[in-house]
């Protein structure tokens, strides 16, 4: 190491501290990287690889990127999963004697880094650490660095594991915390959230209570705690501590709260309602959060999509949510002004963490004075308001100190930096006034210089000038060199001219360079001064914000209430939930207004338990499903919903059964994720639950299928008694009607001439029919198919309605040659297209096409021979 150079020895120290980390090693203007690092590094930044001189190790690799931009540059290593130490110079270049002193004042990791911009402002970014206890037990922190949120829970008992899997689905933690060895519960996270990074901490910290407990320390706690929630805390906030290197002060209250507390949805109903992410692209576009989203801040945005993700279960603070929006529907002027002003405020949770983090700048400390005044006149504008509403109107409390102390003490366009002056307000400090007054004279008074010496020494074509190398200087050309007086000190020669110096112009350099120095580094540290006691106040700016998001929320709810003419739920103890021209919220929006088909529903009591669907695949089965359970949801999260009518009974879970999909990652096959659902659903379900199964069996064998569909509809009516929409192409479910609880609903369809319309109007009754062939020359499947099936399809009619007493002989129809047996009719025969899909339909028809395809080619091969 002796034969390093000084330089690279100070940085092969500290990265020998951090090697699982990206070290951003500040050089000058630039953080650079080295060695391995620089190699990973340069392709994924998109900089230049070169290389440096590091003694005895001749040149290394080396890559570097500037300091004032450095965000957008971590933002993509921490995406790719990378850690990234920050190595800042700890003193003045300038001052130092000899080598800049430098240490790590930051680790920046996928689940800490929140400077990034972002598009989506409901958007999170959750840390979280899971502490397994003993027996099937787990505790489970989860905090967002971003905006000061900190909370706490624990699983036990049957169940706890997918409840975890549940919770940790719907944060999609950035990163998670486990315990060295721990292979099980990474395959858990990494089952229900695949984009966390998995940071390994020793097992003897997720045990150790005594240590989380001193972990805990100077951290105000609120809730019941259990063992494995201490633990789990106790971990994750001694993470931060190491990573993050300092007090974050907006994270020092914890909430503990019960998974149970609120509706328990699984990651398939997530999923399968698309209540944030689109099955499509897992985007925000045609999911329930889009069309309820009109909030105009980063915590109103944050703060609904909480409420969507866990609705609530007490029919007092639903009704609560209601009043809150009911008058925020009525009362239009006032919240319309609200919402002025709510357009105009930043994101008040995330400028509260760059105080915490001593990041904010001057503009930061402006947008936070802005939007604690308009926070004030949102306060007057709810003057009235009782419930809820009254309530976050007392939590805005008066924050004139901190307004007017940002108010009097930062200039009203300061700069984005911090090293260049331009801070502070004029009139705030003497000192800077004055020092703010020699630069400003400095031009008048260099200009009087310059008369005065050109009559001094009778050189017209005298100049004075500046530059970095030299400072201030006298410019005098060649021809006029003769004039120039004894006091000038020669300092630089030109082709054409000579620079010089003189006493009084020295000393007006040293005055006006060292006033600007002086002036930058006096305004940098009142500006910390400044942002230090506005950070006292912390506590206070994130009660304002919290109160702030949950009035954008409620005021977004409202807006899309009257867009969507949605009228207000009725909540009831009872049983029931019974809906008057229900619309499904995302499919009426795509559609327009005017173009939707409501429909009724009634569920619930002793008598309509479990509604047995059939009808025609695009007849409007599932869009009726889903629709039923949104509307739910969203009266419980506290919203109006798409209806003429609606009373709703609380219930406490909802769960959904739609569509398949193979889980590659988990080496399941579409049928066992089908049949996994299926079981969460009759080993969690209870009788104030909603089950909404589509076509369940369809995954396998007809009989199979029917088999297993008809003994979970029996279950569900006899054992669970939950409410229950079951759609199904097996027909003979239909006979399940005779059960108590149990009633048929079908889609309306309208066949004229051959032709089908699809009415999309659910009705008592069942389907007479399945359509499947119409259904397939929708799809457009070519004609020569469509007119072939209809030929086995009558054929097989026919052959059903003579009810052959024993198994005869079936003649092939017109396929090659007339009377000539074929195997295939044998399968025909057995087929019976009341008892498989539509999609199983046309798989047949395409096997049985290449097969006789492949038997005409032989045939016609033999004749020719």
């Amino acid at each position: 190491m002796s034969n390093l150079t000084p330089m690279m020895q100070q940085y092969l120290e500290i990265k020998k501290q951090y090697p699982d980390a990206i070290l951003f090693f500040h050089l000058g203007d630039f953080y650079e990287m080295f060695f391995d690092d620089a190699v990973r590094a340069a392709p994924i930044l998109e900089v230049a690889l070169t290389s440096r001189d590091a003694g005895r190790l001749g040149r290394v690799p080396m890559c570097g990127v500037p300091c004032h931009s450095a965000s957008s540059y971590i933002a993509r290593l921490v995406s790719h999963g990378f850690k990234v130490a920050l190595c800042e110079q700890l003193e003045d270049p300038s001052q130092a004697k000899g080598l800049v002193k430098r240490g790590v004042t930051r680790v920046i990791t996928p689940g800490t880094f929140f400077e990034g911009e972002t598009t989506d402002k409901t958007s999170h970014s959750y840390i979280a650490a899971v502490a397994p206890g003993s027996g099937k037990t787990y505790g489970l922190a989860s905090a967002e660095v971003g905006t000061g949120e900190f909370r706490v829970t624990s699983f036990a008992g049957a169940g706890a594991q997918d409840k975890l899997m549940d919770e940790l689905f719907r944060l999609q933690p950035a990163e998670v915390v486990l315990p060295e060895g721990s292979e099980e519960l990474k395959h858990l996270v990494r089952a229900a959230a695949p984009a966390a990074a998995v940071t390994f901490w020793p097992q003897e910290l997720f045990r150790d209570l005594a240590r989380a407990e001193a972990a805990l320390e100077g951290y105000e706690r609120e809730g019941e705690w259990k063992t494995e929630a201490v633990l789990a805390a106790g971990v994750l906030a001694a993470y931060l501590a190491e990573t993050q290197k300092r007090e974050l002060k907006h994270l020092k209250k914890i909430s503990s709260y019960r998974p149970e507390g609120f509706m328990l949805l699984d990651a398939a109903t997530r999923r399968n309602l698309e209540l944030t992410r689109s099955l499509a692209d897992g985007s925000r576009r045609g999911t329930l959060l889009e069309v309820l989203d009109y909030t105009l801040t980063g915590m109103g945005g944050r703060r609904l999509r909480d409420w969507i993700e866990q609705p609530l279960l007490d029919p007092a603070a639903i009704e609560e949510r209601l009043e809150a929006v009911s008058y925020l529907v009525e009362q239009a002027v006032k919240r319309e002004e609200i919402r002025a002003r709510l357009k105009k405020m930043g994101d008040m949770e995330r400028l509260a963490s760059r105080l915490s983090f001593g990041l904010a700048n001057a503009r930061d400390l402006l947008s936070l004075k802005d939007s604690l005044i308009l926070a004030g006149e949102i306060k007057e504008e709810l003057s009235g308001a009782k419930g809820l509403l009254e309530r976050l109107r007392d939590q805005l409390e008066n924050l004139d100190d901190i307004t007017s102390l940002i108010a009097e003490a930062i200039a009203p366009d300061p700069p984005a930096t911090l090293q260049e002056g331009g801070l502070i307000r004029e009139g705030y400090h003497p000192e800077v006034d004055r020092l703010r007054s020699i630069r400003r004279d400095a031009h008048k008074y260099l200009a009087e210089l310059e008369a005065k010496e050109k009559e001094r020494t009778g050189i017209k074509s005298l100049k004075i000038g500046y530059n970095r190398v030299f400072g201030y200087y006298i410019e005098v050309t060649k021809p006029n060199l003769h004039l120039v007086p004894p006091d000038y000190q020669r300092r630089q020669t030109l082709v054409q001219a000579e620079r010089f110096v003189t006493p009084e112009l020295k000393e007006y350099e040293e005055m006006i360079l060292g006033a600007e120095e002086r002036l930058y580094s006096l305004e940098y540290e009142l500006f910390c001064r400044v942002r230090d006691q506005v950070q006292a106040h912390l506590d206070r700016i994130l009660r304002a914000a919290r109160a702030i998001g949950q009035i954008d929320a409620l005021a977004s709810l409202a807006v899309a209430a009257v867009k969507g003419n949605y009228v207000r739920p009725r909540i009831s103890s009872s049983d029931l939930i019974r809906i008057k021209e229900g619309r499904h919220p995302v499919v009426e929006r795509a559609l327009g207004p005017g173009n939707f088909v409501p429909n009724d529903t009634w569920l619930g009591g002793t008598d309509k338990r479990v509604a047995i669907i059939t009808g025609p695949n695009m007849g409007g089965k599932s869009t009726y499903m889903r629709q039923v359970a949104l509307i739910v949801l969203m009266a419980q999260i506290g919203s109006f919903v798409p209806a003429a009518e609606a009373e709703i009974g609380v219930v406490d879970r909802i769960f959904t059964r739609v569509g398949a999909a193979d889980n590659l990652y988990g080496g399941q096959s579409t049928f066992m994720v089908e049949m996994g659902e299926c079981r969460t659903i009759l080993t969690q379900a209870t009788s104030r639950s909603l089950v909404v199964m589509d076509e369940v069996g369809r995954g396998t064998s007809t009989y199979d299928g029917m088999s297993i569909a008809r003994a979970i509809v029996e279950y569900l009516v006899q054992r669970i008694k939950a409410k229950t929409l079951f759609s199904t192409h097996y027909h003979e479910l239909t006979d399940l009607a005779q059960l108590p609880g149990v009633f048929n609903l079908t889609v309306a369809v309208r066949e004229e001439e051959g032709k089908v319309s699809f009415l999309y109007r659910v009705l008592p009754g069942k389907a007479d029919k399945s359509y499947g062939l119409h259904v397939a020359a929708l799809a457009g499947l070519p004609k020569e198919v469509i007119e072939r099936a209809r030929e086995i399809l009558e054929e097989l009619e026919r052959r059903r309605e003579e009810k052959p007493e024993r198994p005869c002989r079936v003649v092939q129809l017109d396929m090659f040659s007339c009377g000539v047996e074929h195997p295939l009719l044998a399968e025909l025969t057995r087929l019976d297209l009341d008892q498989i899909t539509p999609l199983q339909a046309l798989n047949l028809l395409a096997e049985w096409q290449g097969r006789l395809k492949a038997e005409g080619k032989r045939r016609g091969g033999g004749r020719r021979g």
